[in-house]
C-alpha cells in the first residue's frame, strides 16, 4: 500500500509532528528523519510507531514500513534534501537531573540545541534540561544536530538547578577559571546566543568559567563553548588529573 494524498489523515499527523512543536508535546511524538537517526532509535529500544519511507527508498526496512509517494515524503520531513526514510516515535520521558547535567536558559536556535546535546551524549553527561524559552529540543533541526544524542541520555524535564545536587558552573567572559577540574555531579548553565546566563542563575553558580581565547576575541558560540568545557571536565576526569 502507498499513500499519495497529502490530506490523508496519517500523512496530516506526520506533518504536524515535523512542524508544530505544540502538537508534539501534547501527542508526546516526534518524527525523526533519515537512516542514522532512525537507526540510533532503534538501537536504543525507543518506541517506534511508524517507519516512513518514500516510494524510492531501495533498502529493506525491517518490519516492513509506510510507503509514500515522492512528493508526499518531501511535505513532511523538513530536510531540504529527503533521504527517503522518517519515522514517528514517543519522545523518551527524560531523566532526573542527577549526576552530571547541563541546564540550558534562552538558547533559542534549534541547531545550537541539537549541538550541545550531541556533545553531553558524547561526554557521558545523563540529562539535558531546557527552560520554556529554548528551542523545543525534539524539532527536525535539533534532532538533526544531535545526531542520536537525544536517545542516549535524558533530554527535558523540570528546569530547577537551584534545586540540583552537585556543583553549578557557567561560564563569564572574563575572571573566571579554565574549564576542566570541575567536581562531579556537575551542573553546567549554558545562556543564550545574544544574553548569556542570566544575572539570577550566573549567582546560583559556585563556579565561573572562562574559557581561555586569542586577544581580541569576545565570545564563542554556545554550542562550541560548551562542547569545549564538557570536553575539557571529561578528559581531566579520564586522566585522573
Amino acid at each position: 500500500m502507498k499513500l499519495t494524498s497529502r490530506d490523508n489523515p496519517k500523512v496530516k499527523h506526520w506533518t504536524k509532528l515535523a512542524s508544530d512543536g505544540r502538537y508534539r508535546k501534547s501527542a508526546g511524538r516526534a518524527l525523526i528523519e533519515g537512516p542514522h537517526l532512525v537507526g540510533a532509535a532503534l538501537m536504543a529500544g525507543v518506541k517506534v510507531h511508524a517507519i516512513l519511507t518514500s516510494e524510492t527508498f531501495t533498502e529493506k526496512v525491517r518490519g516492513g514500513s509506510v510507503v509514500l509517494a515522492e512528493r508526499v515524503f518531501a511535505g513532511i520531513v523538513d530536510a531540504e534534501t529527503p533521504q527517503g526514510i522518517a519515522a514517528e516515535i514517543s519522545i523518551p520521558a527524560p531523566n532526573p537531573a542527577e549526576g552530571d547535567t547541563v541546564f540550558l536558559e534562552g538558547v533559542q536556535d534549534p541547531g545550537n540545541v541539537g549541538a550541545i546535546i550531541r556533545s553531553a551524549a558524547a561526554f557521558g553527561l545523563k540529562a539535558v534540561v531546557l527552560d520554556p524559552a529554548c528551542a523545543d529540543p525534539w524539532s527536525p533541526k535539533a534532532l538533526r544536530a544531535g545526531m542520536g544524542g537525544h536517545f542516549q541520555l535524558g533530554v527535558g524535564g523540570k528546569f530547577e538547578p537551584e534545586a540540583f545536587k552537585g556543583t553549578l558552573a557557567c561560564t563569564v567572559v572574563r575572571g573566571g577559571t579554565p574549564p576542566g577540574n570541575i567536581p562531579s555531579p556537575a551542573g553546567w548553565i549554558f545562556g543564550g546566543e545574544g544574553q548569556g546566563v542570566s544575572e539570577a542563575l550566573a549567582r546560583l553558580a559556585r563556579l565561573k568559567v572562562t574559557i581561555p581565547m586569542a586577544q581580541g576575541s569576545e565570545s564563542l558560540n554556545v554550542a562550541a563553548a560548551a562542547a569545549i568545557c564538557l570536553y575539557e571536565t571529561f578528559s581531566r576526569r579520564a586522566a585522573g588529573s
